[in-house]
């Protein structure tokens, strides 16, 4: 079992990152493997909808970015965290521009896996964030890990980050539900248990 954790801060080993390695501490001693991955300071291209993947083995067009190495990961991946800063009451333009055209090309191989979103702030902007990165979840047939509050820390440093005392219990919350659910969903392989029943999507547009 492996969770990948993504880190979208332009800072490596910042706030994001910090409260990311509480979250992988905690899988580490409940016997579940992560691994943190950042998306770096590279431009990273925003997804323009051409639904080219499709047709492409599932993979975006647009191969010079870190998307390409992010996507393979997340196929095998078994749970996922997806970690961002707060900039301007929301998650960074990067972070948003790697979780659409990730979740547009891969998010099938995605489905019905646990899944968190986490995000960091100094002070204000929190709430909005975790609400942005929340619908990427809902919107892909993915269990949300719950947590004990609101998974968010403040900080504006990676110190600051650890004296948040609620921030980090709310962090180890995360790890240990996400272990607790992968844990059930493994003994559930093979079985009538493995997957719900699908329903067909319906498509339907305000005006026709």
């Amino acid at each position: 079992m492996k969770v990948l954790m993504l880190n979208g801060s332009p800072h490596e080993h910042g706030c994001t990152y910090t409260a990311l390695s509480v979250i992988a501490e905690e899988l580490k001693n409940q016997g579940v493997e992560s691994e943190i991955v950042w998306i770096g300071t590279k431009p990273v291209r925003g997804c323009i909808g051409c639904g080219a993947c499709r047709n492409n083995g599932d993979k975006c067009v647009f191969s010079d970015d870190v998307l390409v190495s992010i996507a393979q990961k997340a196929k095998d991946a078994d749970g996922y965290i997806f970690g961002a800063p707060v900039h301007y009451a929301s998650p960074n333009g990067a972070t948003i521009a790697v979780l659409d055209r990730l979740f547009m090309s891969t998010g099938k191989y995605m489905q019905f896996k646990p899944a968190a979103s986490i995000v960091s702030a100094r002070r204000a902007g929190t709430t909005a964030s975790y609400d942005a990165l929340n619908k990427y979840i809902g919107i892909n047939n993915m269990l949300q890990v719950p947590s004990t509050y609101w998974n968010m820390v403040h900080g504006n440093s990676a110190e600051e980050v650890l004296k948040d005392e609620e921030g980090v219990c709310i962090m180890k919350a995360i790890a240990s539900n996400m272990a607790w659910l992968l844990k059930l969903l493994q003994k559930a392989k093979n079985t009538e248990l493995e997957k719900p029943i699908l329903i067909p999507k319906v498509k339907t547009n305000f005006i026709r």
